[in-house]
């Protein structure tokens, strides 16, 4: 492998930055979300809804895949990240109506 000159390794550090960045934007975001489907979980849990809607999920997985498309991102990606996003989510729901909370420690803790 060749050595790195200094002008590239400081031109990684800076791209590797901003992905850091990106990174904590992104946990930040999730944590809003998960925040505001849990409110959802507790009203489904208060009326007697179920945890999962598999309509909505339909609407937006096509809305996604558009937004993917035009934001020039693989849109099966995108998929595949809503569809392991809606799992949490419906998880965090079952939870909530077993139990009335969530919990957000990992089992490997």
């Amino acid at each position: 492998m060749a050595e790195m000159d200094e002008s590239t390794r400081a031109e990684l550090a800076e791209l590797r930055q901003s992905i850091d960045n990106i990174d904590a934007a992104l946990v930040h975001l999730l944590a809003e979300r998960f925040k505001a489907t849990q409110r959802v979980g507790r009203l489904k849990a208060e009326r007697g809804l179920p945890p999962s809607d598999p309509d909505r999920e339909r609407v937006q997985i096509a809305r996604l895949r558009a937004l993917a498309l035009d934001a020039q991102l693989d849109p099966a990606f995108a998929e595949k990240w809503f569809n392991f996003v809606v799992a949490e989510v419906i998880h965090h729901h079952e939870q909530i109506a077993s139990t009335g909370s969530v919990s957000t420690q990992s089992a490997a803790q």
